[in-house]
């Protein structure tokens, strides 16, 4: 088997420019999912259940993508084509979206037209995302995978940036931030717009300066007899005989993906409450007030600050000598940081709890990929990755399906409301469930077959 030769530094960079794009578009769903649906008059207890659809579409999408690109190739590429056509649906999506509340239609009508455009949303971001992986695993080498796949976290961190801050950024620019009561304010919207254009650049300029494999070359470097190219081997199968490292990294994830599921859909209200005394109307938080889009605004910039304390801890990551120990101690961060936030009501200092849940996601985004595929030969590399993102999607599903739930058994707040800071303490106690798993991860290579 021939040896992958080293990238230029330009090359790698090119390989994942236009993820940032995509985590752009993936930030501001994020960061504003809540918020959109909140606006239309979801209950916070219902809220969980509008972030049941972007898990569920990613643990149905990408390992179809995965599977389908091993067995594609145009002149365009074996991934390329599958993240342009993302790209191109999410762009149309974003401009959607946000508009949910704008055409004059019933409450109900506008939740079901903003989740057919939430479905269609994550579905093409699920698709346009995982090529990005897969391409890494295909035309990088052992020694490089690591630079390859931080290269990869410091522009989805970078995305995130912006996308989170976009909508404070309108604001402050003098765009509204208040509409009337079931419309989404033209700050949010002005953000996804620009989102799309950035996340339609970015991916162009990476399907126009990449070029993947051809499959002659792409089976010398990774070992692929012809007769290994005519084997159909189910998922199922595959899923069977994966190696250790996928399951035991994947409890890892479970805990780590469900902490972030709360934080998602339960920062806006929690920062409302807790940080800027949003009123109290009919037993729940005014979502049509001015402080309860003012701590809408001001969850991007927090979000934005732990893409920025994931940065940075990404720099502090490589310098550990023993990578299980760097794991487990990034969590363990990020749990002190989402327990300090019940505790934290100046918005400012809540600077510190983001920053050290960023050092979580740090972690999150470039060590499980790092271990599993260096444990994988490049075989079904796209098919596993793909499986692999069921270990992010379905620890997420739980966490939506059961939030309300857990949500209406936790101690109301001295108003008499839902406390949603209690659902970022859950968070960090899955946090620590994850930092004490990493120690079971096994990081034997190990052969697929």
């Amino acid at each position: 088997m021939k040896i992958k030769p080293d990238l230029s530094f330009v090359k790698l960079f090119n390989l994942s420019f236009g993820f940032f794009g995509v985590q752009i578009a993936y930030a501001l769903q994020s960061a504003n999912v809540s918020r959109i649906f909140a606006t239309l008059g979801a209950d916070p207890h219902d809220l969980s259940f509008f972030w049941i659809l972007p898990p569920l579409m990613g643990i149905i999408v990408q390992p179809l993508v995965g599977k389908w690109s091993d067995n594609t190739w145009t002149r365009f590429g074996r991934r390329i084509p599958y993240l342009f056509i993302g790209a191109l649906v999410a762009v149309l999506v974003m401009c959607m979206l946000p508009n949910a509340g704008s055409f004059g239609l019933s409450v109900g009508a506008a939740m079901i037209f903003g989740l057919v455009s939430l479905m269609f949303l994550d579905t093409s971001i699920n698709m346009a995302m995982q090529p990005f992986k897969m391409m890494v695993g295909d035309m990088v080498n052992e020694k490089q995978k690591g630079l390859a796949y931080s290269i990869q976290s410091f522009l989805c961190n970078a995305g995130s940036l912006v996308g989170y801050l976009f909508p404070y950024i309108f604001t402050a620019l003098g765009v509204a931030s208040v509409a009337a009561a079931g419309e989404i304010p033209d700050s949010v919207k002005w953000s996804f717009y620009v989102g799309a254009i950035i996340l339609i650049l970015c991916v162009i300029y990476t399907t126009s300066t990449v070029k993947e494999m051809p499959p002659k070359e792409y089976a010398e470097y990774h070992g692929i007899k012809e007769e290994d190219n005519e084997e159909k081997v189910s998922m199922l199968k595959l899923l069977v005989k994966a190696p250790k490292t996928f399951w035991t990294v994947g409890l890892v994830q479970f805990f780590c993906w469900a902490a972030f599921m709360y934080m998602w859909t339960y920062t806006n209200g929690a920062i409302a409450e807790g940080a800027f005394n949003a009123p109290i109307v009919n037993g729940a938080l005014d979502t049509a007030s001015k402080e309860y889009q003012a701590a809408g605004d001001w969850v991007g910039v927090l979000f934005a600050v732990q893409a920025v304390g994931s940065v940075l801890w990404a720099v502090v990551l490589p310098m550990f000598s023993n990578r299980k120990v760097a794991y487990s101690l990034s969590l363990l961060l990020g749990a002190a940081g989402f327990i300090s936030t019940y505790f934290i009501t100046d918005q400012y200092m809540l600077f510190i709890s983001y920053a050290l849940i960023g050092c979580a996601w740090a972690a999150m985004l470039a060590m499980p990929f790092t271990i599993l595929t260096n444990s994988l030969s490049g075989k079904h590399m796209g098919t596993y990755l793909g499986l692999f993102n069921g270990t992010i999607c379905l620890p997420q599903i739980v966490a939506a399906v059961t939030g309300g739930l857990v949500l209406g058994c936790l101690p109301l707040t001295e108003s008499g409301i839902a406390s949603q800071n209690l659902m970022l303490v859950l968070a960090g106690v899955f946090l620590i469930l994850g930092a004490l798993s990493v120690f079971i991860v096994k990081e034997k290579k190990q052969d697929e077959e």
